[in-house]
């Protein structure tokens, strides 16, 4: 007999087996097998560390080249070059030879080497450019400043604050023995400092030279007016241009190291004119000619990363899945006698098949004779938890595992889920207008699915994009409630004839009051004639109230009859008569009453009882605190059935308390006196042992056998029965355990039952502000006429519609969708999830790529 079908319901079926490889193509396998996806490794040198396994070497060599392409991809996004996608590789399954990989490690190399040259040498001559630029600045700047210099030392001495300061003394005696003011700065002992500086430091400097020097200084200053490109950062920079004249050489030495501890760059620029030309005529012919070999230089290093870009991608997935199966052999024992690789992993008994042929096709390829031996271990292990999902079920199944792993073989709340989470999320959303929206969205995601999955999405969309098949079912529902709820966009929908008829004759100062048709009931929901009524919130209130009350009930009624279904799987008779069974009787003898008690309410015509209807509220409250006092009866025998119904309550309790931990006491030591070991003490050989491993793999089991078939051997073996090892049975722990179980239990029975009251406040909440907002817009334009009515209609409808998608279907939506997890992750799964289990995490090089995605 096979093994079932992997489903949504259980996990599937899972096998321990172990692979004996041959050294010559372990890559290969590990290889083939991290395309297929469906081995979970175990790390058999867990006691070894990450420098001293096999493979340590490879990696390294692997990180080397990955950090070579890294590097390319960096420079490729500073220069702007684009990468070829990933997706335009038409063979990008095939798996690289060994050789193959040792000519991309080689051609990386040297791909570096004349990558970081050629970058080497641009950002060279870009420094060098930056600084023929500034100085050809400063050698402007300063020349027309000696021009407008020449005798104007009055212009020196304003400046100045002291009048007996020394460089104006020399100045004023040079001055006066000058011939028409045709001296030289040099001749009046008078030197200057020429640079640039960040224009966002030069309030600074000027202060601190002020300080410094006491204003023994004359300083001028003016804006460079394009940004000067920083080569490192390639961004722009604003500078100013400045020369500052002292007297003295201690002053200028001074100078200089201020302006050079501020990161100005100084430049030497000649006072005399015609050599300053010449400086001027050399910085530009220095200039034109760096700006012909950074050209050159630049077209060499594009063409060289545009070639590389053509590739990048697709090196970067073969390195990444390369270093991942040399991580993977990491995690094998190696046998020298034998010179085989061994491997134990978990995989799903349905995969079997598909990976022994796909280690024939490796052996084939490979030419070896010696054949590959897959060996299935039965033991008593608990094997991790491996749900199948498809595109359509992997958001719920994510909505499921984010909260906790399911014990294998467990019921998956998955499967419910996927209508039980959107049904709930519609009850608080319902609106018809609304669903359309939002199935529309999920609608276009899905047609466009796959160039939005190989697109660049932000996070917010993302998150979206990965749910649509959730938004779309949520749009669904919330279709099919707003119509229950007769609302769209807070109007009704009058999809059928009312049951209720306006009187004729309107009398403004009376209030108007319709009549039901005789013998007609409106066929599906809620009538549209609710709508703007002045009870409307009254009738609405108390319906959607109830409604929650049962619908809540109903949830977790059926999330508890899942502890039956895994107590039967699991085949544990106590957690039946223990927990499910007193449990139930305590949930419905309460709450299932209070819906019996809605249901019926609901189905009586108390106006024609001529009676008002009793409120459920207090009548629940004194079941408890008079039992066996009714102050409005609701049926005939109310009082008995209370006081039965509280009695069957009262005494689960007990139950729940005492009979699992006496009953497993009871089964321990009964095991003691037959002379066996106690519940969880035996020990047994395992497949995961430590000692022994590959003694025991090959020839220490019992029936076992050996099916060699094109090569690859599959031979399964019984190496471990029976139950998983636990502690030592203590029954203080087991008591305590279950008392809280119960605690949480009984409390939870009553304070989950009114968080479903949230579906009730959410649809009202979401109704009403609905309301508001048709009120605040599209209402005040329908009130207008004329041309003003028509721009006001035009504006205040893209108002309204704006409002409407993000606020009543972006927060709103999102608000009821927290909510409607809430509801799952703790009010219906508690009644039955265990959530222990270790979650299935195969290698495979898809989950691989997802996870670190190249760009």
């Amino acid at each position: 007999m096979g093994p079932p079908q992997d489903t949504l319901f259980r996990s599937a079926d899972m096998s321990l087996t172990q692979l004996y490889i041959s050294n010559e193509i372990g890559r290969e396998v590990v290889s083939a097998l991290g395309e297929l996806g469906v081995m979970d490794f175990r790390d058999l040198n867990s006691q070894v560390t990450a420098f001293q396994r096999t493979f340590t070497q490879e990696i390294r060599r692997l990180d080397n080249v990955e950090r070579q392409l890294r590097y390319f991809h960096a420079q490729m996004e500073k220069a702007g070059i684009p990468m070829r996608s990933i997706y335009e590789f038409s063979n990008m399954m095939a798996a690289p030879t060994a050789s193959e990989i040792d000519e991309l490690a080689d051609r990386s190399q040297s791909l570096e080497n004349r990558i970081s040259s050629l970058n080497e040498s641009y950002e060279t001559l870009k420094k060098r450019e930056v600084e023929l630029t500034e100085w050809r600045h400063v050698l402007r700047e300063a020349g027309s400043f000696f021009d407008r210099a020449r005798g104007q030392t009055e212009e020196i001495r304003n400046s100045l604050d002291d009048d007996d300061a020394p460089l104006l003394r020399d100045v004023e005696q040079h001055n006066g023995d000058a011939q028409g003011g045709d001296r030289s700065f040099s001749v009046m002992n008078i030197g200057f400092v020429a640079g640039v500086i960040p224009r966002e430091r030069i309030a600074a400097f000027e202060r601190i030279l002020w300080r410094t020097l006491r204003g023994n200084l004359y300083m001028n200053q003016k804006e460079v007016p394009e940004p000067i490109i920083n080569p490192e950062t390639n961004e722009g920079v604003s500078k100013n241009v400045f020369i500052i004249f002292a007297h003295g050489k201690e002053i200028i030495a001074k100078i200089r190291k201020i302006s050079e501890s501020l990161g100005a760059e100084l430049y030497s620029v000649d006072e005399n004119s015609e050599l300053r030309r010449d400086q001027i005529h050399e910085v530009n012919s220095r200039l034109n000619d760096l700006t012909n070999v950074l050209s050159n230089t630049k077209r060499t290093l594009d063409a060289e990363l545009t070639a590389i870009g053509r590739s990048l991608a697709a090196w970067m997935v073969v390195i990444k899945k390369e270093k991942a199966v040399y991580q993977t052999l990491n995690k094998f024992s190696y046998d020298q006698a034998r010179k085989t690789l061994i491997a134990e992993a978990w995989c799903p008994t349905n995969s079997l098949g598909l990976i022994k042929s796909t280690l024939q096709d490796v052996n084939d390829r490979a030419g070896l004779s010696v054949p590959t031996i897959v060996n299935q271990i039965k033991t008593s292990k608990t094997p991790p938890t491996y749900v199948k999902t498809n595109k359509f079920t992997l958001g719920f199944q994510t909505i499921i595992d984010a909260y906790g792993t399911a014990k294998y073989t467990e019921v998956n709340p998955g499967l419910p889920t996927i209508v039980t989470f959107p049904f709930l999320f519609a009850v608080m959303f319902g609106d018809f207008g609304h669903g359309i929206i939002m199935t529309l969205a999920a609608c276009a995601m899905i047609y466009w699915e796959k160039p939005l999955s190989r697109g660049k999405l932000d996070e917010l969309f993302s998150m979206a994009f990965f749910g649509r098949y959730i938004m779309l079912m949520m749009g669904i529902f919330s279709m099919y409630t707003g119509l229950i709820y007769c609302d769209m966009f807070s109007k009704e929908v009058p999809l059928f004839k009312s049951m209720w008829e306006w009187p004729d004759e309107i009398n403004p100062n009376k209030t108007m009051v319709a009549h039901r048709v005789d013998g007609y009931v409106y066929p599906f929901g809620i009538d549209w004639r609710w709508h703007d009524t002045g009870n409307d919130l009254l009738f609405s209130n108390s319906y959607k109230m109830k409604l929650s009350i049962v619908m809540g009930w109903a949830h977790m009624t059926f999330s508890l009859c899942w502890s039956l279904v895994n107590a039967r799987h699991f085949k544990s008779p106590i957690d039946i008569w223990g927990n499910f069974v007193p449990g139930m009787i305590f949930f419905q003898s309460i709450f299932g009453y209070l819906v019996f008690a809605i249901v019926y309410k609901w189905s009586v015509d108390w106006p024609a009882r001529g009676q008002d209807p009793p409120g459920l509220l207090n009548m629940l409250i004194y079941m408890f605190l008079q039992p066996g006092h009714v102050e409005e009866k609701l049926y005939s025998g109310q009082a008995g059935l209370q006081i039965v119904l509280l009695l069957l309550a009262v005494s689960c309790v007990p139950i729940l308390l005492f009979l699992k931990p006496f009953y497993l006491r009871h089964e321990h030591n009964k095991a003691r006196a037959l002379g066996y070991r106690g519940i969880g003490e035996s020990t047994r050989v395992s497949a995961l042992d430590d000692e022994d491993e590959e003694g025991n793999t090959l020839n220490g089991g019992r029936d076992s056998f050996a099916d060699e078939e094109d090569g690859v051997a599959l031979i399964t073996q019984d190496i471990g029965e029976g139950d998983e090892e636990h502690e030592e049975f203590e029954f203080s722990e087991v008591m305590i355990h279950q008392v809280i179980h119960t605690i949480e239990f009984c409390l939870n029975c009553v304070s989950h039952t009114a968080s479903y009251l949230r579906l009730w406040a959410l649809s009202l909440a979401h109704q009403q502000l609905s309301i508001v907002l048709w009120d605040m817009t599209l209402n005040i334009a329908f009130g207008m006429s004329g041309a003003l009515g028509v721009f006001a209609m035009v504006c205040l409808f893209y108002l309204w519609f704006l409002l409407t998608v993000f606020v009543l279907c972006v927060m709103e939506g999102t608000s009821a969708m927290l909510h409607s997890l809430r509801l799952h992750w703790v009010e219906a799964m508690s009644k039955h999830f265990m959530g222990d289990g270790v979650a299935f995490q195969p290698f495979s090089f898809k989950i691989l790529l997802e996870e670190e995605p190249v760009e």
